[in-house]
């Protein structure tokens, strides 16, 4: 039996979830989401953020390394 993954259907997470593993409020996602910033999908009450979604603003946010430190 396929998973869902295997059809090509991609994880989200609940705004809550995605405060856990981000450390970002679920208010900024939300606000992020409303203004089109970042890809959403609401399910009745619940609106949810895709992985990569999730990964692309964290990509954004990460600061590049300075050349010769460790």
């Amino acid at each position: 039996m396929k998973s869902r993954n295997d059809v090509g259907i991609e994880k989200h997470l609940s705004v809550t979830e995605t405060e856990l593993e981000t450390g970002i409020s679920k208010w900024t996602w939300r606000r992020m989401a409303y203004r089109g910033d970042v890809a959403s999908v609401k399910v009745g009450t619940r609106l949810l953020i895709p992985l990569s979604e999730i990964n692309r603003v964290l990509q954004e946010g990460t600061r590049p390394r300075l050349q010769g430190v460790r």
